[in-house]
């Protein structure tokens, strides 16, 4: 970025905050349904049922996979604008829908569609935002919609705390489903989450398309300048679509084709996949799936659980400050290696730790330090490496199969952790995410490009060779 160029400082953080919205309610509805599991299952009556336990836990991932595969056609034929309005407006039907559910299977045909707007949110905010910022702190600013996914996290969990009321220790499932808890309080619960849907779908109206796919699928550069213009002045403009001109062939083949055709694009996209799919694998998000499991493992009842679970959302939110203030300078390969080394050695002191069936406090501490690390590490520089290490004009279509990757992995993840808990036992669990983590160290140390301070058309030139 040269000096004589000035951001438009306003108007790229309020675009950017917008079209984050998608990454808040992909936080909102991916870990709400963890504070109303204790009493949605008794007034369904799958308390239980540990399969349909799982199934009521894991199936938005099937929507989530749903959406993933759609986000890159459709968002390369439609524009990035357009499929996050529609991921708002699901966003508003599941969460109306979920609430008002009073039978099994609209509860699980309104996840589902709420997971196809995780689907096509947790893809294309990120892109969006990489594509329209510069690339001095285009890390910083893809971080923002991670920062919005961890705020949703932890509005969800503060959100859970507050409805739900009091429960005693030794509350049967039978007394929670008589209970304000089982018949209204999980509601509320879902329904909360249509007041920010309801903005995003208004807000989304009035910021602009993406400048790389206007350039890329329209011939009108006068309003990519001013696109641009806006963002940094003509100065910056000039420049910038003079690069994305220069990598864009708009009448060569399709996406697949091209990827075959490079072998430089085909390990880029293994690159991606893998660490779609190792952000998920490392374990971290059970902890937010299955909180109830693992607190009450260490010796916690319900009404502690609650509030054990916003302690490790504020966690979460304050690391991923530090991750947002820190891509730019320590760069993306530095935290990513962090992130993994330190779930490693976090995971395997927790499995044994559970081994010695050590409880309370010290059970919380690792927890919390576990989510810390991965807040400031994988969770925010995953979304910054898939947003800018595919080329210009295969990026909609590689991220989709790159988040395609990473919702698969998450459902294989939330649908094995009760198999592996039951037959692992957690300390046996905890170990085997903790050899993962050291299996993702040793992958990101030999093949993780840096990307820190490049332009999207630099990282292109580099690495397609």
């Amino acid at each position: 970025m040269k000096a004589s160029v000035k951001l438009n400082w306003p108007f790229l953080l309020g675009i950017t905050l917008v079209s984050a919205m998608g990454g808040l309610l992909f936080g909102y509805d991916w870990v709400v349904i963890g504070g109303a599991k204790p009493f949605y299952e008794p007034f369904f009556g799958i308390s239980e049922n540990p399969a349909m336990q799982g199934w009521a836990m894991s199936c938005a991932l099937l929507g989530c996979l749903a959406g993933a595969v759609l986000s890159g056609w459709l968002s390369d034929r439609f524009g990035r604008k357009r499929l996050l309005i529609l991921s708002a407006f699901l966003f508003i039907a599941a969460s109306l829908g979920t609430g008002m559910a009073d039978n099994f299977n609209s509860f699980i045909a309104f996840r589902i569609l709420g997971g196809i707007g995780i689907g096509l949110a947790s893809n294309l905010s990120p892109m969006y935002i990489a594509e329209i910022t510069p690339s001095s702190v285009r890390g910083a600013f893809v971080s923002i919609n991670q920062l919005t996914i961890v705020t949703g996290i932890l509005a969800a969990q503060l959100i859970n705390w507050q409805i739900a009321q009091p429960v005693a220790p030794d509350a049967s499932a039978s007394d929670i489903l008589n209970s304000w808890n089982g018949q209204t309080g999980w509601r509320w619960m879902f329904y909360a989450c249509a007041v920010p849907s309801i903005l995003f779908f208004i807000l989304m109206w009035f910021i602009p398309e993406s400048p790389r796919w206007l350039a890329k699928n329209s011939d009108n550069h006068k309003r990519v300048f001013r696109i641009l213009g806006k963002v940094g002045g003509s100065t910056y403009a000039e420049q910038e679509l003079s690069a994305i001109v220069a990598t864009l062939d708009v009448k060569t083949e399709n996406p697949i084709q091209t990827i075959l055709r490079q072998k430089g694009i085909v390990k880029l996209l293994v690159i991606g996949i893998v660490i779609a799919v190792f952000q998920q694998w490392c374990g971290i998000n059970v902890i937010f799936n299955y909180a109830q499991e693992i607190f009450s493992n260490a010796g916690y009842g319900v009404s502690d659980i609650m509030f054990n679970i916003v302690i490790t959302g504020s966690v979460n939110l304050v690391f991923t400050l530090v991750g947002m203030f820190t891509v730019d300078k320590l760069g993306r390969k530095a935290l990513m290696l962090l992130g993994a080394g330190g779930l490693a050695l976090n995971f395997l002191t927790l499995g044994t730790m559970y081994f010695l069936e050590l409880k309370g406090l010290p059970m919380l501490i690792m927890v919390v330090l576990a989510v810390a690390t991965y807040g400031m590490s994988l969770a925010p520089v995953t979304w910054v490496i898939l947003s800018e290490i595919f080329p210009n004009r295969i990026r909609g279509f590689a991220m989709s199969v790159a988040t395609f990757s990473l919702w698969t992995a998450c459902f294989v993840l939330t649908y094995t952790f009760p198999l592996l808990n039951h037959s692992l036992k957690a300390s046996g669990t905890f170990w085997l995410y903790g050899v993962i983590c050291v299996l993702g160290f040793l992958f990101i140390k030999r093949k993780l490009p840096e990307t820190k301070g490049k332009s999207l058309e630099e990282i292109e030139h580099e690495l397609i060779k």
